[in-house]
């Protein structure tokens, strides 16, 4: 079986977050990055978490790279069909819907810090992340992403 950044969804999901992390931030997530498949691996293999999920009323989580998944401490098939409030403890997710109700309505936000959950339960505190809105090639919202590199474990 081929590295999970090589199947052509990831590639094309992975176009979709630096796609639109540019056009929000005026930014690059991946300088250097050649064509979708090297942008792809190196945002798979990145030192920093990157995750993202759809549009569902309930958002599902539909990307997480390597460090997402270690730090989460799941699979990529148990991160990819987790809901993304399952990564806040309960009385966290407030919290974490008025952030994404200000990225939905801002386009992103630069600062955020959290404390967030793993699987099995070890809280770790995020700072510093970037979230943004994800959008199609043709400009409609498809979900929503996180980037950071900080996170304490609690």
């Amino acid at each position: 079986m081929s590295q999970i950044w090589q199947r052509d969804a990831v590639i094309r999901h992975s176009a979709c977050l630096a796609r639109s992390y540019r056009h929000f931030t005026a930014r690059e997530l991946s300088p250097g990055a050649g064509d979708e498949r090297d942008l792809a691996r190196q945002l798979y293999t990145a030192p920093f978490v990157l995750v993202s999920h759809g549009t569902e009323a309930d958002p599902v989580l539909n990307y997480g790279n390597a460090a997402a998944q270690s730090l989460w401490e799941m699979t990529w098939d148990e991160l990819s069909c987790t809901p993304s409030r399952f990564t806040a403890e309960a009385p966290n997710r407030e919290e974490r819907a008025r952030l994404l109700a200000a990225v939905t309505a801002n386009g992103f936000i630069d600062d955020y810090s959290g404390v967030r959950i793993s699987r099995p339960g070890r809280r770790f505190l995020i700072r510093q992340a970037t979230v943004w809105n994800l959008i199609t090639e043709s400009g409609a919202p498809c979900g929503q992403a996180a980037m950071f590199r900080e996170w304490v474990f609690l």
